[in-house]
């Protein structure tokens, strides 16, 4: 992996993820209690030994740099020319923000090329598994492929949230679709299932930088890897694709892409699962993140009616579990939880207070709410609509302000 540069991007706007993204940058979501969204790439990054990754910001992205900066900055060596770095819009080829993921990268072929990888792999900064990066390396340096897709098998229905590879029987890539409605395209390995792209892609650098200049000069380009970089590719290059080698170690392949709302409560929920789905605690491929320094967790009272416990869930550093019931919850750091407090299916964010005699179900708290006593969350969507943010499918969600919150009611709002 040493002649592999990665380029991590991260700069996207996370709509389908507001209001968790109103103030913050969707790869510095929290995750699983202790971590980010953006630290499950990482982590690949670092256990497939890929040690010069540049990480491509935009959008509200101060939490991002800090946690980046502050977490990730000592677990490369820069002595030995690895590195972690942050690369904001320089418009140093443009002036506009970015207008797609190969716009991103274009925008930035200076940086990129003045480190003179060999092979660049372009990652994205908001999905969830593991993946040794170096498998798929080995078998593009192998195969002598130009250009390497990560792909995954889903069912048929479930294509148009992706870009559909259609792959020949000998791994080649003849076919790429973006996110078609549907498709009688199917596996070659499995003809029950179609072969996604993961969004990963390792290109030579010898091919990708010429086709990124081609794109930017196209003026009715979408600058976007799967609408128009990969596809313009098929006939003029050895494209082939590489089948997902899950590190999670479970029966079935474990990939989320959490950008909505409802997609990353699930995936939390994985996580605290009695038989964890995603599995954080594999020490052979362990998950970093930025250290906090925050006492232990602490669960006190063991009276009848008001008992500290947690059932079936993840409890952070700094938290305090006062008298108050967990079950199947997961709690970020420095977390208070008080007496006759019951908190079911939950996620709650760091530096939250829960008052006394709180109800919460099925909701996601956002950090440094404080909930007065007696607050009941998640029981009543109708009365909950009046107060926070509630989706679809009745997941409730609050932020500090909650009490100015409206409910979507179209697209429009969610780019508020």
């Amino acid at each position: 992996m040493r002649d592999t540069l990665g380029v991590l991007l991260a700069g996207g706007a996370g709509e389908r993820l507001f209001p968790l993204t109103r103030d913050r940058a969707k790869p510095a979501v929290p995750f699983a209690g202790q971590y980010r969204i953006i630290d499950i790439t990482l982590s690949n990054c670092i256990n497939s030994d890929l040690r010069q990754v540049y990480i491509l910001t935009q959008y509200k992205a101060l939490s991002l740099n800090r946690h980046i900066r502050e977490g990730w900055g000592s677990v490369v060596a820069s002595e030995l020319g690895e590195f972690i770095d942050i690369l904001s819009p320089m418009q140093r080829v443009s002036k506009s923000w970015y207008q797609g993921t190969a716009d991103a990268v274009f925008q930035n072929i200076y940086s990129i090329g003045s480190e003179e990888p060999r092979y660049i792999l372009i990652l994205s900064g908001d999905h969830i598994y593991k993946m040794n990066y170096a498998l798929m390396q080995k078998q593009h340096v192998d195969s002598g492929a130009d250009v390497t897709i990560a792909t995954l098998p889903v069912m048929p229905d479930q294509v148009a949230a992706f870009g559909v590879v259609e792959v020949d029987a000998h791994g080649g890539v003849v076919g790429f679709i973006e996110k078609p409605k549907t498709t009688t395209i199917r596996s070659p390995f499995n003809p029950e299932m179609v072969d996604v792209s993961m969004g990963i892609y390792l290109f030579n650098t010898d091919v990708l930088l010429p086709e990124l200049i081609r794109d930017a000069e196209t003026p009715d380009s979408h600058h976007d890897f799967g609408h128009d970089i990969l596809p313009k590719l098929l006939g003029k290059y050895k494209v082939d694709a590489y089948n997902f080698v899950d590190e999670n170690k479970q029966r079935a392949l474990y990939w989320r892409d959490v950008g909505t709302l409802d997609a990353y409560y699930e995936a939390n929920m994985d996580v605290a699962a009695v038989a964890p789905v995603f599995n954080l605690y594999d020490k052979s491929w362990p998950m970093r993140s930025r250290a906090y320094q925050y006492p232990p967790a602490k669960f006190v009272f063991g009276e009848p009616g008001r008992t500290g416990m947690a059932i079936n869930s993840i409890v952070s550093a700094g938290c305090i579990i006062s008298g108050a019931v967990i079950r199947g919850s997961v709690l970020s750091h420095d977390v208070r939880v008080n007496s006759f407090a019951d908190v079911d299916s939950s996620i709650i964010f760091s530096h939250s207070n829960i008052g006394r005699h709180c109800r919460i179900r099925h909701a996601i708290i956002d950090r440094d709410v404080h909930l007065p006593d007696g607050t009941v969350i998640g029981y009543d969507a109708n009365e909950d609509k009046k107060h926070y943010f509630v989706t679809a499918s009745g997941l409730t969600v609050v932020t500090r302000d909650y009490s100015g919150y409206e409910n979507p009611v179209s697209p429009e709002f969610l780019r508020h």
